[in-house]
Order: structure tokens, then C-alpha cells, then sequence
């Protein structure tokens, strides 16, 4: 296993140094800035499966795209014409993604997602050479829609920030929720104030609030919304109530009903491995997105084992049969190349001094995407 920083890759050309590796993947990610606890989670999940697979043949550079689009496409545009990757990994934001994806996949590259998943992505602008390892953007908001339902909510408030994956929630929410709405607001993608909204939510007569607001926006929203007196429930998805996002939010998150793909008492031999090794490497809990990242290099290991990714047609075929031990259990991509699986509900516990969650029913079962009939490949 090769690790690179750009730091360190310059030092190498300085070196003289020309060694290839037989793999080498291009992770942009977000390592700076409001963001960067998820492109640092996703990024040692990632790093951590790799170093466990002690292979020789994979390089992995590794650069911070500061949650910028166009430093994001620089970046690409720089591993795909520079550095020569094979592969592309590691972006959060959707805008993000769908700023680099379809440029990357149409120059032949892999594109395999730990995290974003734009709905245009998983329909009408699939792609053969693109893989979301982690969820279609609405997939987790559905399964909430339900629970809503199921806990016979019948008027939620609902707000996300204004950009891809922030449509894509609402959308997901309305899609299964079967009540009225209250209100529905946009707020500015990296707000931090939200008095306005939450004056909005007291005044609407609603009986529950749902919101996708993810990284400091949710921290920044919590602890004002708990401040504010209104006493609703709230519902959200993982991205809102993380293992590092609740450490900052505290008693605020305690008993909130949240969905998620992932948690780390899933009941199955590598996830247990995964939990205790991750944190014996980086001293703390895994999150969301490090599971993630975990669960996409070992995707990327289990093609590297079946075919050679200069044969891109094989290497899609190995791609496609998923053949790797999940965290998640059993694991299976759909014909869009996005997951079909589990989404659970969960509950914001304390464990001792820690806040976490716990997994306390099952939302939607074998779930696939509501995009995948649009898609052609």
C-alpha cells in the first residue's frame, strides 16, 4: 500500500521517484473547513480497509477539495491528467459530485462514491464506470417519511439547505410521508443561524419537524433548537445525528429518531472487526461516513482480486458483484449500480460519557432507489 499527500508527491518528483503502482486511486475529499470531520471520517474508514489488505499494488492520493466545486474539478482534472488514476473516490457534497462525476466517468475513469448520491446520478445520468457504495441521496430520508407514519405524525415541518442532496431529502421525505406539511424551507447551504426558521416552525402548527442539515449545520441547529423552547419532536437522517456531530450536540440529540444504513451494533463479524479496529487505529467511535469509506476500499480490493482494472470491462463486471464482507451484512448493488439494503431506524443514547445511537427497528427492507427505472445501461 501507497499513501500520497500532495505534500508528499512533491517531494517524490523532486526525488526522481517513478515507481507506478498497479492501482491508483484519487481521493478528493473534504479535509478543511465546516466539513472536514466527514471527509477525514471517510477518508480513514477508507485508509483503514486499505492498510488491513497490506496490498502493494494500490496507491491512493489523497487531496482536500476545501467543499469547493471548482477546486474540486481542478483536482480531478489534475489526478486524471497528471497523476493517471484508475480510479476516483471520496467526495461528501453532492454539488461536488456533480461537478466531477460525469467528467471523470466520460474520460473512462472509475468513479466509486463513499458518500454522495444525486439523484440525476442514479437515474437519467448513470453511468457504466460510476458505483455509489453508500446510499441514492433520498434513500435514508424515505425511510424517515415511514417512521413518520409509523409514529402517526401527521403535519411535519421539513427544512435542508439549498443544493443537490438538500432536494433530494425533501423529496425522499415526501415521497413515503403520507401527512400534510407545515412548512418546507430552504435554508443557505453552511448556515449556522437559525433563528428565523425556528420562529417559523413555532408558528406553523406543526406536530413534528423534520430536517436534513448536515456536518456544523446540524450542531449549529440542534443546540438553537433546543434552546428555543419549542417543544416538538424531531426526526432526521444520520447525517444530522453522527458519531462525531453528537459529541458537539450533547443532551440536545438525546431520544431523537434518526435513519441510517449503518450503525455500529449491526450484528455481524466485520462490522464487530471494524468497530473495534478503527477505534484501536484512530481513538474513537466509527462514523457514518467511516463506515463508508471502509466499505468502498474494500469494494475496490475485492475487483482488484478478480480482474485488472486496464480491462475496464471486467473490472466494472467485478465491481458490480459486490463480492466483499460489508459492515452492512449482506451487500448488493442494484442495476444503476446504487445499493439495495436495509435502512434502520435509530435512537440517540449515552453510553457512559458518549453519546451514540442504537438501532431500534428496521425502516425499510431490501430498499432500492426510486431512480433506477430511469436509468439505462
Amino acid at each position: 500500500m501507497k499513501l500520497r499527500s500532495a505534500a508528499l508527491a512533491a517531494a517524490m518528483a523532486l526525488a526522481g521517484a517513478t515507481a507506478q503502482a498497479d492501482v491508483k486511486v484519487g481521493m478528493i475529499t473534504t479535509l478543511s473547513g465546516g466539513g472536514a470531520g466527514l471527509g477525514i471520517d471517510v477518508r480513514d474508514g477508507f485508509m483503514l480497509a486499505v492498510k488491513q489488505a497490506g496490498r502493494d499494488d494500490l496507491e491512493v492520493v489523497i487531496e482536500d477539495d476545501q467543499r469547493k466545486p471548482d477546486i474540486a474539478v481542478q483536482l480531478a482534472d489534475k489526478m486524471i491528467q497528471s497523476e493517471k488514476v484508475d480510479v476516483l473516490t471520496g467526495i461528501i457534497w453532492s454539488n461536488l459530485a456533480m461537478a466531477v462525476v460525469p467528467a471523470a466517468t466520460a474520460q473512462g475513469k472509475f468513479y466509486l462514491s463513499p458518500n454522495a448520491g444525486p439523484s440525476p446520478l442514479a437515474g437519467k445520468g448513470c453511468h457504466p464506470n460510476y458505483f455509489n457504495v453508500a446510499w441514492q441521496n433520498d434513500n435514508l430520508h424515505e425511510a424517515a417519511g415511514a417512521y413518520a407514519n409509523d409514529s402517526g405524525l401527521k403535519n411535519s415541518f421539513i427544512l435542508a439547505p439549498n443544493y443537490p442532496a438538500g432536494k433530494d431529502a425533501l423529496t425522499g421525505y415526501k415521497r413515503f410521508f403520507e401527512g400534510e406539511l407545515a412548512g418546507e424551507l430552504y435554508t443557505k447551504l453552511g448556515q449556522t443561524d437559525y433563528a428565523a426558521e425556528i420562529a417559523q416552525i413555532r408558528a406553523s402548527g406543526a406536530d413534528s419537524v423534520y430536517f436534513f442539515l448536515p456536518g456544523g449545520m446540524g450542531i449549529s441547529f440542534l443546540k438553537q433548537y433546543a434552546a428555543s423552547g419549542v417543544d416538538l419532536p424531531l426526526v432526521g437522517p444520520a447525517f444530522s445525528f453522527d458519531q462525531g456531530i453528537l459529541q458537539a450536540v450533547g443532551d440536545a440529540a438525546m431520544g431523537v429518531k434518526n435513519t441510517s444504513q449503518w450503525n455500529k451494533d449491526i450484528d455481524n463479524a466485520t462490522n464487530a472487526a471494524f468497530v473495534e479496529t478503527f477505534q484501536a487505529e484512530y481513538g474513537r467511535q466509527p462514523s457514518l461516513y467511516a463506515s463508508q469509506g471502509f466499505d468502498t476500499a474494500n469494494l475496490l480490493i475485492s475487483a482488484m482480486g478478480k480482474a485488472d482494472v486496464a480491462d475496464a470491462d471486467a473490472f466494472r463486471a467485478a465491481l458490480k458483484a459486490a463480492e466483499f464482507d460489508s459492515v452492512r451484512g449482506d451487500f448488493a448493488f442494484g442495476d444503476n449500480h446504487h445499493p439495495v439494503q436495509n435502512i434502520y431506524v435509530r435512537e440517540v443514547i449515552k453510553e457512559g460519557d458518549v453519546y451514540t445511537n442504537k438501532i431500534i427497528a428496521t425502516g425499510l427492507t431490501n430498499h432500492a432507489d426510486a431512480y433506477a427505472a430511469d436509468c439505462k445501461m
